[in-house]
């Protein structure tokens, strides 16, 4: 079945082991060199363009908006996303994250600018993503996890690095249960259908250009 069928598919090998690889390690190495420099007060927590772990979705962990890296596997992977999901696809903008043990996504769907979306795993231990094929909403409280009585269970997928889920972010709810590995580091691209009801007015997430970070906000 294609993905206008049933609003996702799972592309296997959309980029190289190689290069998800190098991403992954790319991505250990500045969580690192970020901490150090915050710990020894060379950059403020709420500096923009270094990554924070003030990520209300998942606290303390490492997470950055619009990465240099990142936004390039944005435009990298375009080809493919629009052969697979048979659209003309307006880049928005890229979030990536390397969970660690005992963290957990809440059942949820996603804001406009993630119309069309995939979740990339560049490395580390593998970590279930489930969806809700049926598009019911049954998230009433997504900080509570309140839902509507039976919400479907969903289906659980898998990825090595290098394979992605490209899904409806804003129709298909999902989610993760606990993770139970150690290091898990994965990439969001987030697209818009060019002729669907946001057209282009969510082009790169509504900045300048690709790259431009914005910054975090605290409580």
């Amino acid at each position: 079945m294609s993905f206008k069928e049933k609003n996702y598919i799972v592309i296997r090998n959309a980029i190289s082991y190689e290069l998800a690889n190098f991403g992954y390690n790319y991505l250990l190495l500045k969580r690192e060199a970020v901490k150090w420099m915050y710990d020894n007060n060379y950059l403020s927590p709420y500096t923009p363009g270094f990554g924070t772990w003030l990520d209300k979705q998942i606290p303390n962990t490492y997470s950055q908006h619009a990465d240099f890296f990142m936004e390039t596997l944005l435009m990298k992977v375009l080809p493919v996303m629009q052969e697979q999901t048979e659209m003309t696809l307006v880049p928005c903008y890229s979030y990536t994250r390397i969970y660690k043990k005992g963290d957990i996504l809440k059942r949820h769907s996603d804001r406009p600018s993630c119309e069309i979306s995939t979740t990339l795993h560049l490395g580390g231990d593998p970590w279930s993503i489930f969806l809700d094929p049926t598009g019911q909403k049954t998230v009433i409280d997504e900080e509570k996890q309140i839902h509507t009585p039976n919400a479907p269970k969903g289906i659980s997928i898998n990825l090595a690095p290098g394979d992605m889920l490209v899904y409806s972010g804003c129709e298909l709810e999902h989610w993760r249960e606990p993770f139970e590995g150690e290091h898990c580091g994965q990439v969001f691209l987030h697209y818009n259908n060019i002729d669907g009801p946001f057209g282009t007015k969510n082009k790169f997430d509504r900045r300048p250009m690709l790259g431009i970070q914005k910054r975090v906000i605290p409580n």
